[in-house]
């Protein structure tokens, strides 16, 4: 068993919040814990209650956890499309950059988004990151790119410095987003952007699992998990400015919470195995189906643009 401390909301900072969820940790199996989604009453965040304490980090992010390696020989054919779709999303968020921009992503992994920054992105950028797991960090330098280690309301890094910071599904990660949300506003230079995905609690799939297989709860590493409303009273909380909040899809949610599901029923592993991060099928079907939801306004996860003010 886990050890578990206890939470409460990341903006109201109380525990007035009603249980939407139950579930394990189908992905991993890293414990034998059931853990609970809570939802604020006040503000809709919803959120992992009681969730790890901090020295359960290495246990429950594993040596195989996906976003510490995931490389062209590990998923293929999946990697090299997942890599031409993010180009295009993050060429986007950059348009307006000038051309000694500096940049920074926070939670970089082994540094996927960087590298395409360093590929399709200006020259005269300057490219960071920082992650907090050594595996990770390691990975990313290994790859040539320039990655803090550690967490970023610690590190020493010069404010009022950046131009662009991201946090590409990693807010959910977090033990207090409003920390980090104000130590990002302090990080940009006035009018800077900082642009955060994660997982849409107002999905469709989550609609469909949430009472206890939806791939975004993805039992225990998701602290906290947002809607429009509950993301845009977080950035207000810390002074930023909300330019854009819009959806956008992915097939992700979709395939893990069928695949959730299954592990759960104890289906055969051939079948689970159909319903996983290298399985292009199920990847390629949902990634259609959820593009056809972000048409109206539904996609599978949430993308926002805040901006510190001028």
């Amino acid at each position: 068993m886990l050890k578990l401390v206890p939470a409460h909301c990341c903006v109201c900072k109380d525990e007035d919040a009603i249980p939407v969820g139950t579930g394990e940790d189908f992905e991993y199996r890293t414990s034998s814990d059931t853990f609970h989604a809570m939802r604020c009453r006040g503000c809709g965040v919803v959120y992992l209650n009681p969730r790890p304490a901090q020295e359960e980090f290495a246990r429950i992010y594993p040596p195989t956890y996906h976003a510490f390696n995931f490389s062209p020989s590990e998923f293929g054919l999946i990697y090299r499309i997942r890599r031409r779709l993010e180009a295009g999303r993050v060429r986007g968020w950059c348009e307006s950059l000038p051309h000694n921009a500096r940049i920074l992503d926070v939670g970089c992994g082994d540094g996927f988004h960087l590298g395409i920054l360093r590929d399709y992105g200006e020259r005269g950028w300057t490219l960071e990151g920082i992650e907090i797991d050594e595996r990770a960090a390691r990975a990313a330098r290994a790859a040539g790119l320039n990655v803090h280690q550690g967490k970023v309301e610690e590190l020493n890094l010069p404010e009022s410095s950046y131009d662009l910071v991201l946090l590409i599904m990693t807010i959910e990660h977090v033990e207090d987003p409003k920390r980090i949300l104000s130590r990002i506003r302090s990080l940009l230079r006035p009018g800077g952007s900082l642009v955060v995905v994660t997982d849409n609690t107002d999905s469709l799939d989550h609609r469909l699992f949430g009472r206890r297989w939806w791939g975004g709860y993805h039992f225990p590493r998701h602290y906290y998990l947002f809607n429009r409303r509950s993301l845009e009273a977080l950035a207000h909380s810390v002074g930023l400015e909300v330019a854009k909040l819009s959806t956008c899809m992915t097939p992700v949610n979709w395939v893990y919470s069928i695949h959730n599901m299954l592990v759960d029923r104890k289906a055969p592993g051939w079948v689970v195995n159909r319903f996983t991060l290298t399985s292009p099928v199920s990847l390629t079907l949902f990634t259609v189906w959820d593009r056809l939801l972000q048409m109206f306004g539904k996609g599978g996860i949430l993308r926002a643009v805040l901006r510190k003010p001028r």
